[in-house]
């Protein structure tokens, strides 16, 4: 990371001020950005005694209310007493003063995010299981929830949820197409855009959904059995249609039988190996759990790439304005079609469960 995006990123003065006004005054303290994101900004700060997080936008133009980190603490703050696991949240600020965007603070949790490769000590086909069921359970345990308990009533309009979804990611790749178009075109998203407008489901339930659900945005005790200790990046939380939720889960994980991955940056392949559930298998255990039928499949998994592509072609877009340092960025270039090119599969039914 070059000195001046970091300087972009965090006012170190302003910052360690902020925080000295709110948590107290410490003698020593660490700020260093963590690499492994690439939508929002993470900071891990040691103050004191204290390891915590910070999430901030990236720096630059952004589309919409792709990287509301105030609506993500919200949502934290509202979930962090019931049966979903989250970083304890600390402080919300909404003074650009400060840092120049709004962010906000949580504690650290130790643990594993399973991203790269699986830990050693869950290489084991009973634990692999157990991965899977822990993920699934665990979105199910959020659909449960009762929104309206939790003070999140008004926090989305359910009704409508997945024709606004679709309306949504269309805006969104509009807006990376005011710059990436003149780089290269790629009308396969217009043709998946089109047919994903005129499939969207009539009906369907009305839930809390966390909007980027995915085994990297879920960390896991540093034990045996594996168990799910927390999970991450509310950033695009809503109420809404749990069935989006389950596709794009689904969108990332792997079954043995699969073609190699349009975007291996993002897909990892360790869910391959023997004793991690199919896809089936996690859908029967959500359904089973939540009650709900996973029904019309193709448009859920279609939608959920066709959203992987939009965020690709916004990363190509940020990328091309000098917006990022993020070396996975310009690779959307190619990326962004191949995964146009899984969608149509999907939809045309080339591409099962």
């Amino acid at each position: 990371m070059s000195e001046n995006y970091y300087e972009r990123l965090v006012d170190e003065g302003a910052l360690v001020a902020y925080l000295g006004d709110h948590l107290g005054e410490v003698d020593e303290y660490d700020i260093a950005r963590h690499q492994e994101g690439h939508s929002n900004e993470t900071l891990f700060v040691t103050w004191g005694d204290r390891e915590l997080v910070i999430r901030r936008p990236p720096p630059g133009e952004t589309a919409d209310t792709a990287h509301d980190v105030i609506r993500e603490y919200r949502v934290t703050n509202a979930v962090a007493d019931t049966d979903v696991p989250v970083p304890t949240p600390v402080l919300a600020c909404e003074d650009h003063d400060v840092i120049g965007s709004d962010f906000y603070v949580m504690e650290q949790l130790e643990g594993d995010v399973l991203r790269e490769a699986e830990p050693e000590r869950f290489a084991d086909p009973d634990h692999r299981e157990r991965v899977g069921e822990e993920l699934v359970d665990t979105l199910a345990t959020i659909h449960d929830l009762d929104y309206e308990a939790l003070g999140l009533g008004e926090f989305g309009r359910p009704g409508g949820y997945t024709q606004r979804q679709v309306d949504r990611w269309g805006k969104q790749l509009s807006w990376a197409f005011e710059v990436t178009e003149d780089e290269r075109e790629v009308p396969d998203l217009h043709e998946v855009g089109d047919w994903l407008r005129d499939n969207v489901p009539d009906e369907h339930p009305h839930t809390l959904v966390h909007g980027d659900y995915k085994l990297d945005n879920v960390m896991f005790g540093p034990g045996t059995p594996p168990e799910l200790i927390g999970v991450f990046d509310w950033e695009m939380a809503t109420l809404g249609d749990p069935r989006a939720d389950l596709g794009w889960m689904l969108s990332y994980w792997r079954d043995a039988k699969d073609p190699d991955p349009e975007l291996p940056e993002l897909v990892t392949r360790f869910m391959e190996r023997e004793g991690y559930p199919t896809r089936r298998e996690l859908v029967d255990r959500w359904e089973a759990r939540t009650g709900y039928e996973f029904e019309h499949e193709r448009f859920y998994r279609a939608l959920a790439v066709y959203k992987l592509a939009g965020l690709g072609e916004m990363f190509f877009r940020r990328y091309l304005e000098g917006n990022s340092d993020d070396p996975m960025y310009p690779l959307m270039e190619d990326r962004v079609p191949a995964l146009a090119a899984r969608a149509k599969r999907i939809i045309e039914g080339d591409e099962p469960l």
